[in-house]
Formats: structure tokens, sequence, C-alpha cells
């Protein structure tokens, strides 16, 4: 049994210093979230002492980061010419093994110094009858100074899969003095010809323009209406007492009274908003600490940061939340406040959940270790109920009186008969209405999601079917509560400038 034993991780090192090379994690190429252990497939390791790798954030815990040291002796700056490290005893069930995943066109991911390396296992003939493996693993590392800057990997020495053979697994190492700078060593993963990726970049401005095009003439049309509107308010207030009294109230002013009306159901209205805040904040202070801190160049870190950030901004959720309900007249403020606290918390982990089972059933590295799930739970608990109950009592307390422009009146105004072609939503019920209007944003993205899978994606399988519809459900439903809140808010706003301006009796 080999001795094992944990190292701090540094991005420095003196000559002859050992470099230690992770094997990550292996499965289809067309599946990316169907992973599993690296040595999950019959590979052999090399004879140097397994190193243990622990999780070092929670990001990569739940991202399903397996790191195992693959026992190659590698050390600073010391080329090594190519090597025998293992043999593997190709036995039937190996060999099938070797061959199910060259079939479903496997890949492996390793690391050196946080770099992520790339491998293909293997493939096989034009004809499909016989497979090769990859036995060869050439490794070519660049480094400026005392830091390893850039890592490349070549796979050679492809041999047939036949049983009841030895197969020599072997390796070199050749380092080479580069000028990328420490800081600029990962700038390559960024390039969009290292991975292929199409920016289609008249699309995305011929949408931002479409964009500016629509919001700009709905304004016009808008500000042109309110004018002749105003115009006509202000010629009744010059009128005298009589005569206004015999006049009738027309447009939209006629509704004052009914317009700050509660919404239905005000205690899901306002956890939805209350969420829906806060899914914004976090997604705008994330993206701008993604541009400040670099987090893709750490693993799980932008997970992480995420997580940590939306724990962070749960006042954020009590406090819009809590104040709508209390403006809207509602008393159970508590059963408001654990709503909104745990409204997408739970809708995370039960989809979480769910595929997890899933990925245990298939042994894959994205089922979430128990301990992992202890930890979100504690913080649900822990951190943002707490500090949603903080938010929540600052949003009652000091913006939660309901200040409206204009009062209520006791007795809603009746609502005239329409023909069936003619919409049912009310004047009162515009609160739902703005919310719901901009939350169908992710009815759209849902429907495209269906339409990537099968036409331009290559995935398969229940555990990939189930992860990618999953997830994109939870991404949708967040971003459709994002979009409705601020739908919400930007009414809200309008509705109460408009009505502020205008005297009302």
């Amino acid at each position: 049994m080999r001795k094992r034993k944990k190292i701090v991780m540094s991005f420095s090192y003196t000559d002859k210093e050992e470099v230690v090379l992770w094997m990550n994690t292996v499965g289809p190429y067309h599946n990316r979230q169907e992973t599993y252990k690296y040595f999950s497939l019959p590979f052999c390791e090399g004879t140097k002492k397994t190193i243990s790798h622990y999780h070092e954030t929670l990001g990569e815990a739940l991202q399903g980061v397996e790191l195992e040291f693959s026992g190659l002796d590698i050390k600073f700056k010391e080329e090594v010419m190519q090597t025998t490290y293992c043999e593997i005893d190709l036995n039937k069930a190996k060999r099938e093994a070797f061959v199910y995943a060259i079939k479903n066109h496997y890949w492996y991911q390793m690391y050196i110094d946080d770099l992520p390396i790339w491998g293909i296992v293997g493939e096989a003939d034009e004809n499909g009858e016989d497979y090769y493996l990859w036995t060869y693993k050439k490794l070519e590392i660049g480094f400026n100074g005392d830091r390893i800057v850039d890592v490349n990997l070549t796979s050679e020495g492809k041999v047939k899969l036949v049983p009841n053979t030895r197969i020599a697994m072997s390796y070199s190492v050749k380092w080479k003095k580069s000028d990328v700078k420490f800081e600029d060593r990962f700038d390559k993963y960024l390039d969009p010809s290292f991975f292929q990726h199409r920016i289609h970049w008249f699309s995305i401005f011929n949408s931002f323009m479409m964009v500016i095009f629509l919001v700009g003439l709905v304004s016009m049309i808008l500000m042109r209406t309110l004018r002749k509107d105003y115009a006509r308010y202000s010629k009744e207030e010059e009128m005298d007492d009589m005569d206004r009294d015999l006049g009738d109230e027309y447009g939209w002013k006629q509704v004052h009274g009914d317009v700050f009306r509660p919404s239905s159901h005000p205690l899901i209205f306002s956890s939805l908003i209350g969420s829906g805040c806060q899914i914004f904040s976090v997604s705008l202070i994330v993206i701008v600490l993604a541009m400040l801190e670099d987090l893709y160049t750490e693993r799980g870190s932008m997970l992480s940061t995420a997580i940590f950030v939306y724990a962070a901004t749960s006042p954020v959720n009590g406090y819009f939340g809590g104040s709508l309900y209390a403006k809207q007249g509602g008393r159970r403020w508590i059963k408001q406040m654990f709503i909104g606290a745990f409204l997408i918390p739970a809708m995370v982990c039960g989809t979480a959940f769910f595929i997890n089972f899933i990925a245990i059933y298939y042994h894959a590295s994205r089922a979430i270790p128990f301990g992992t799930m202890v930890a979100v739970c504690c913080i649900c608990f822990f951190v943002i109920l707490p500090l949603n109950l903080v938010g929540t009592i600052l949003g009652r307390n000091l913006s939660g009186q309901p200040n409206f422009p204009c009062r209520v009146n006791a007795v809603p105004r009746p609502i005239p008969e329409k023909k069936w072609y003619m919409p049912s939503i009310t004047y009162y019920r515009w609160q739902w209405t703005s919310f719901l209007s901009a939350a169908s944003t992710a009815v759209y993205v849902y429907m495209y999601s269906f339409y990537y899978y099968f036409f331009k994606t290559k995935m398969y399988g229940l555990f990939q079917t189930s992860f990618y519809f999953g997830y994109m459900a939870v991404f949708s439903t967040a971003l459709g509560i994002m979009c409705g809140a601020v739908g919400y808010m930007g009414t809200s706003a309008f509705v109460r400038k408009i009505y502020t301006n205008v005297k009302i009796d």
C-alpha cells in the first residue's frame, strides 16, 4: 500500500522540484457533464507515491472535480525521455471497457499547476472493427522564470486493443522557455480559435440595435400620449369647481382609486419580487467580479463566488419582498420571509438532489458528496435565513408604509363586460401583468433549449438529458423571476410617476 500525503499547491518552483500531474475526469465528448473518475477506466498508475487531493472549494465539490495523482515522476526543468511508467494487463473485461469508451468518444482532463490539459482515450478504424488506445503522453511544459505558464499534450503511440496482451503506457516531458507572463497564462483558453467557438458578432449587434430601436419607439409613443393627457388634465385644473364637478374623469386618471390596490396573492407576489431583486444583484456582482478578479483561472471559483454572493445578498431579498408585502397590507410576514428565503434555494437544491440520484446510479463524478449537501443546507439555514430576516425587518420598518400618490377606494370599481376576443387583464391587476410579461422571456429561453439540444448537439443518455433540461429549467425559472422583478419595478416606478404629476381630488 502506498503512503498518502497532502500537499499545498505552489505556483513557483525551484529546479528539480516535484511538479504534480493530476488526473481529473473522463467521459463522453458529446456529454460534457457526464464525467467519471479517470481511473474508472482500467488505466494503470505510475509508480510514484500517491498524493491525496481534497476539494479546495465548495464549487469544486459541486462541479464533480475528482483529482487523482497520476503517479508520474515530473520535476521542474528536468526533461524526461520517453519512459514506460506502467503496463496494462488487457483481459476481456478491460478491453470491453476501453472499446466502450472509444465508441463513445471518451476524453479526459488533467491538470498541471492548475492549467487544464485534454486528451482522447483512443480511436477506431474507418470500418469500426478495430480499436486503438493512445499509450504515449507527450508533455511540453513552458516556463517563465520559476513559474509554469503553458502546458501542451500530444497523444501518440496508437496500439490496437487485443485481448490477453500487455500494453505499455509511457510519457515524456519537454521543458521550453516561454515569454508568456504568469498573469497571462490563462489567456489562450479565452481565445475563440483555441476552442473553435464561433461568435456571431453580427447577430449580437443586430439584436442589440433592434432592442434599442424598439425601446426608443415605445418610449416615443408613451411620451407623446402622456404629453397630450397632461395637457388635457391641466385644462381641467383651470376650470372652476362647478365645471370640474360636472365633468367626468377619463383616461388613466379615471382609475386612480384602484391602480394602487394590492395585487392578488400578495404573499407569493412579494416573495417573487424579492427573489428577483436578489438574483439581479447576484448576477451584477458576479459579472463585475469575474471581470476584475479572473475567476475562471481557479477550479470551481465561479460557482463558489456565486454561492457566497447569493448568501451575502439575502438582505436584498428580505428588504424588497418584506417592504412590498407590508405596503400591500400583508400580515403573515414571517411566512412571507420563509417563502422568499427558500424559494430559489429549494428550487436549485431540489433539482440538484434529483439529478444527484441519477449521478449516483451512473457512478458519475458529478454525484454530490453527503458532506457537501450538509454544507449547502447549513448555508441556507444559518446564513441565508438570518440575513433574509434582517432584510425583512429593515424593509418593513424603513419602506413598508403604503405612501401611494393617491388614495385607494374602499370598494373596487366594477369591471365592464368585454368581448370574448378582448384580454381579461384589468387595470388594478397590472402588478402580475408587468411581472409575467417580462418573465415570459424565460419561456422562449427554455423552448430554445429544446431546439439546441436536438439540432445543435449530440447529447444522449438519461444522465446528460436530465442534467441539461433540469438545470436549464432552473436557469430559465431564475431568469424569468429576475426579468419579472425588473419589469414590475420599472412599471411601478412609471405608474407612480404619472400619478404623482397629476392633481387628484
